[in-house]
């Protein structure tokens, strides 16, 4: 077994361009939620690097467009096959630098590898039509082709997962990529293009640049007019800026946004799927998910029992460091997050709501807040509207199906939902009346690579995932062939 200390000296540091690794004068300190130490310094890239990495994809665009689509699924699978064999070091390192248990963390290189195999099978499956056009004057051909060199900006949250999900796309598209992760969690990133690089993607098609000055380097990528995609994962106001950023090339956008996803239990759920939904959809990845249940309406018969039962399970969750056996609970990713969490429940206490687990930070070292269950919230809770990342469980309370759907209709987002009800009626109901580009009907975890992942109004623009998501990075034009 790989152990820590040995891990972090292979994985990369650097800026990777053009198929090399190049250091930099500035560095960043890469730090360990759990303890709050510094694990790794790497490379801190300015913006000339980041015109160099753009530089490195423009040159490699033509070659790789031209490659042949079964090759570039090959090379996916391939690099899908030293993923499997690398899972332990990619988990560990996951939890390292993100705090995630390492359960959770296996968990992610199984659901960001399955990105990496559907899009490799995904690649030859890019199709146009042809046919004569309804006059009779004429043939008609649509055809699929590579939109260009992309930008890809992931999140902390879910390292591996978030890259795999925009990189493997692009690919198997015939698109070369600059990959730009977050600054918190660079390394999984950094130790994926190291993987690609022995699995033999060609120098030039994938590069890899961290910074700490992001509002630069994505300027300098997103100005110059070669660049022709832009796919971001992240908060809605930073989406937005980078929308309008876009505006000026006419980039084609991909945005993964905001949420806050309202999870309905109606009078007839089964509430020990509804309580086990529950706990999967609020308390993975310690909260810190765009896909995590945010506010739970629950019909006001069943309230007080579904309260006391998730209430159980939740104090008996064990917080602690990601690595350590029997962990369900990691460190949120910094001092910030664990503020926003203090200031959500006092906000949330202060208006009437009660406390049934948890409600605080825990002291020492690392960012901990303890797992928590607030019952009561009222409508006016700044909980219920703002995005919370972290693991708290806020309750609110119902009473017919019209009330229902306002209250979980009541954001500007829309990501997911969550509904669990045993009448297949309501169920169909809620399908149609719940504004979210995707939901669960008695389930609490949804994400699957052959699904299209995203959501409408301001969670966001476009689809990751599914036989929907290729197509984000593929121009379709028509010809027309006189008769």
């Amino acid at each position: 077994m790989t152990t820590e200390s040995e891990l972090l000296a292979t994985v990369p540091t650097g800026l990777f361009i053009g198929g090399e690794w190049r250091d930099t004068e500035a560095t960043i300190d890469v730090n360990d939620p759990s303890r709050g130490s510094v694990i790794a310094r790497i490379a801190d890239a300015t913006p000339a690097d980041a015109t160099a990495a753009l530089d490195a994809a423009v040159n490699a665009q033509e070659s790789w467009a031209a490659t042949p689509p079964r090759q570039r699924g090959e090379l996916l699978r391939r690099a899908f096959d030293l993923l499997q064999e690398r899972a332990d070091e990619f988990a560990l390192l996951m939890t390292l630098e993100m705090g995630k248990p390492l359960a959770e963390s296996k968990g992610e290189v199984t659901y960001g590898g399955e990105f990496l195999r559907w899009f490799s099978e995904e690649a030859v499956r890019i199709v146009g039509r042809y046919g004569t056009n309804p006059e009779g004057t004429g043939t008609t051909i649509v055809s699929q082709h590579p939109v260009g060199p992309c930008f890809l900006i992931t999140p902390w949250n879910f390292p591996l997962a978030m890259a795999t999900r925009k990189i493997a796309p692009a690919l198997a598209a015939g698109c070369t990529v600059v990959v730009k992760p977050a600054t918190l969690t660079p390394l999984t990133t950094l130790y994926f293009a190291k993987l690609l690089e022995d699995a033999g993607v060609p120098a030039g098609v994938v590069n890899v640049i961290t910074s700490s000055h992001t509002g630069e380097i994505s300027s300098a990528i997103i100005d110059d007019p070669r660049l022709r995609k832009l796919s971001f994962t992240g908060s809605t106001p930073v989406g937005q800026k980078l929308i309008a950023q876009s505006a000026k090339n006419v980039l084609r956008t991909s945005m993964e946004l905001g949420g806050n996803a309202p999870f309905v239990v109606f009078d007839d759920a089964d509430l020990d799927k509804a309580v086990e939904g529950a706990l999967a959809a609020k308390f993975r990845n310690i909260g810190q998910a765009c896909t995590a249940a945010n506010r739970f309406i629950v019909h006001e018969s069943v309230a007080e029992e579904f309260g006391r039962r998730v209430t159980e399970r939740v104090t008996a969750m064990r917080v602690g460091r990601g690595t350590d056996d029997g962990v369900t609970i990691g460190p949120l990713i910094d001092g910030k997050a664990v503020a926003k969490a203090t200031e959500l429940v006092s906000d949330a206490v202060d208006k009437g709501a009660s406390v049934l687990a948890g409600g605080g930070a825990i002291e020492g070292d690392g960012t901990f807040y303890q797992p928590t269950v607030l019952a009561d919230v009222p409508e006016s809770a700044n909980i219920l509207r703002e995005e919370i990342f972290g693991p708290v469980l806020a309750i609110t309370t119902f009473s017919d199906e019209d009330e229902a759907v306002r209250l979980a209709n009541n954001t500007e987002y829309g990501l997911v939902s969550y509904v669990f009800t045993q009448d297949l009626a309501r169920g169909h109901r809620m399908i149609q009346r719940l504004a979210t580009g995707m939901m669960g009907l008695n389930a609490g975890v949804i994400s699957n690579a052959s699904a299209p992942f995203g959501g409408v109004k301001q969670s966001g623009i476009g689809r990751e995932g599914g036989f929907e998501g290729i197509h984000e990075y593929l121009s379709t034009k028509y010809t027309m062939i006189p008769a």
